[in-house]
């Protein structure tokens, strides 16, 4: 079935590159509507940050997000794996433990046969399975396009949530998976996607955050989220801003899911949220070196699906960070992208 049937020609669009861009998502949720303050409520709309944490009354706090897109993979069960391991990480990203997950499935059920939407819940299944979280239940809708991804529930103690707007000057800055699924998803649909590349992205983007759970119980973790598809920048955007200071970034630092990607990016496999992405933010960017802008320009914006985990790290807490690294096999992401300074004209500042 698989063989016949390509998911990414049922959609418009891919994955978190889906996403509408930064800037007209603050105008559609703009309101003069004042809501009362909710004194449970740790975090919610006042903040741009990956969930809604309410205080529980008893130490811990519950975490509550949803997430959900169209096909970036051909395979239904890959499709729902991604899908899910992307919904699951906002909880990560807080720090917290997943605990429930919802299913919200869109289908045209005219063009999509029911065993294929199947697959994608079983895809689903699986991965909730690797987080040890029930998948309990959904809710379905016939639709124009595919759609898949959960709502999910987690649990935290009050000290451990991590929020996105709580960096300091002197932080230093780790990504914990590589940058470029954006470019080699549209390399696949453009057919020039080299042999060894294939299922690269796929393989990422089926990976688990999991290790955010565990950098909440450090004090040292001062601020974490996860990138996906706003690109690195516009999620570190969110953080600097939201913090009050500004960024650098090392771009020699940064980690790559493949050598090739000025190559690609050089046969025009961008993909086009890359670009509303930055006409989104990139006012607020410097760039010290010219050299090769276009191709860093083009990495640093690409909208990321079930990208790697953004955190903020007092120097201090190095050793216990990196051993939580080494713990869950991400020793490969232990050297420091940039670090976070003192306010300045630009939010991010690359080198």
């Amino acid at each position: 079935m698989n063989d016949t049937i390509k998911l990414t020609q049922y959609s418009h669009g891919a994955g978190c590159g889906c996403k509408i861009a930064p800037d007209m998502l603050d105008q559609i949720l703009h309101s003069n509507f004042a809501m009362p303050d909710n004194k449970n409520l740790i975090v919610g709309n006042h903040s741009k940050d990956d969930a809604a944490v309410y205080d529980l009354g008893n130490g811990t706090a519950l975490i509550s997000t949803t997430d959900f897109f169209m096909p970036i993979v051909d395979d239904p069960y890959e499709f729902g794996r991604i899908a899910s391991a992307n919904a699951i990480s906002d909880v990560y990203a807080m720090g917290g433990k997943p605990v429930l997950a919802i299913a919200i499935l869109g289908w045209p059920i005219n063009k999509l046969a029911p065993e294929i939407a199947r697959r994608v819940i079983e895809g689903s299944r699986s991965i909730c399975l690797e987080a040890g979280i029930p998948l309990a239940g959904g809710h379905s809708i016939d639709s124009p396009e595919p759609i898949f991804g959960l709502a999910v529930n987690g649990i935290i103690p009050i000290k451990n949530i991590k929020q996105n707007n709580q960096a300091k000057e002197g932080d230093i800055l780790f990504l914990t998976k590589p940058l470029g699924v954006g470019i080699l998803t549209t390399a696949e649909k453009k057919g020039i996607l080299a042999e060894k590349d294939i299922h690269l992205a796929a393989r990422q983007m089926m990976q688990l955050n999991k290790a955010g759970e565990t950098f909440g119980q450090l004090e040292e973790v001062h601020a974490m989220t996860d990138v996906t598809g706003f690109g690195l920048l516009g999620h570190l955007l969110e953080m600097a801003d939201g913090s009050g200071v500004s960024a650098v970034i090392h771009s020699s630092k940064l980690p790559l899911i493949s050598p090739d990607l000025p190559w690609y990016i050089g046969e025009k496999s961008v993909p086009g949220g890359t670009q509303r992405n930055w006409n989104s933010y990139g006012q607020h960017v410097k760039f010290e070196n010219e050299i090769g802008i276009d191709i860093t320009r083009s990495i640093l914006a690409d909208p990321q699906t079930s990208g790697g985990l953004l955190v903020a790290l007092d120097p201090a807490g190095m050793e216990k960070f990196r051993e939580i690294l080494i713990g869950y096999g991400l020793e490969a992401f232990a050297e420091p992208i940039g670090f976070i300074s003192a306010k300045n004209e630009y939010s991010i500042t690359v080198k």
